[in-house]
């Protein structure tokens, strides 16, 4: 799919969550959000210039279109898990759709009574990264395989830990997407679409055997850049774009 074909169907996927968050959301968001310590050491294409950090609403537009899946019962609210060890009930968000319908089929075989008329529904990330109600916790919950993934490339890094906290994103330092005069930095939720995007475009520039330098691929949480993105300047993510899981936009990538 070229840039600009991602671009008109991630402004359908845009439109299609909305009129799904209508029926679904009976909540009322709250502007908070858990973040880690740790800055992500991402690569720049320009240098920073101090002004001031993202609004909420600019940061919500960054994440339109990013896909995660709630379930839903038969009156169109959220299905809420009820959470032993925390007293709380708790709201779940999956980047996978499979792990959202395995998540449903278990928690209708514990409450039968919830299976008739539940089912996954995808929701827009922007609509929901910010929930907040009394004694309900909210969490994302990210793919297995990229948490594997991530913790492959923070030892390859050095970085080795045991555990991974926080929805992975993935960037490249050799990587770019150009649209018209406008260049823009892709973080990927799957590290295979991140590969993807740059052997097309290691391909398109006749590299026939592209070879991946050391520490060439970035990983760190979303969590965090979006902790980043409030503290600090506006201008230091402007060029951030993030690509939804499965899509392919190395028509118009540019390898560095």
């Amino acid at each position: 799919m070229s840039f600009d074909g991602f671009l008109k169907t991630l402004g359908d996927l845009q439109a299609h969550c909305s009129t799904l968050l209508a029926n679904l959301t009976r909540l009322q968001p709250n502007h908070s959000f858990p973040a880690l310590r740790t800055s992500p050491p991402w690569a720049r294409i320009a240098p920073p210039a101090r002004s001031r950090p993202m609004t909420v609403e600019a940061i919500e537009e960054r994440l339109e279109g990013i896909p995660v899946y709630a379930l839903s019962n038969a009156s169109e609210e959220f299905l809420l898990v009820s959470g032993s060890s925390s007293g709380k009930n708790l709201g779940l968000f999956c980047f996978n759709k499979d792990d959202a319908e395995a998540l449903l089929n278990q928690v209708t075989l514990i409450e039968p009574h919830a299976r008739l008329g539940s089912k996954v529904v995808p929701i827009a990330l922007n609509k929901v990264f910010q929930l907040k109600v009394n004694g309900v916790a909210f969490r994302l919950i990210p793919e297995f395989s990229q948490i594997q993934n991530a913790l492959k490339e923070r030892e390859k890094s050095g970085s080795a830990s045991s555990g991974f906290s926080g929805v992975p994103v993935f960037q490249s330092r050799s990587l770019i997407l150009k649209n018209e005069n406008k260049r823009y930095r892709p973080l990927f939720f799957r590290k295979e679409d991140l590969e993807n995007t740059l052997k097309s475009a290691a391909r398109e520039q006749n590299r026939l055997n592209p070879t991946m330098r050391r520490g060439d691929i970035q990983v760190a949480t979303l969590e965090d850049v979006i902790k980043e993105m409030r503290e600090n300047s506006a201008s230091n993510w402007d060029d951030v774009i993030f690509i939804p899981p499965g899509f392919d936009v190395s028509d118009d990538s540019n390898e560095q």
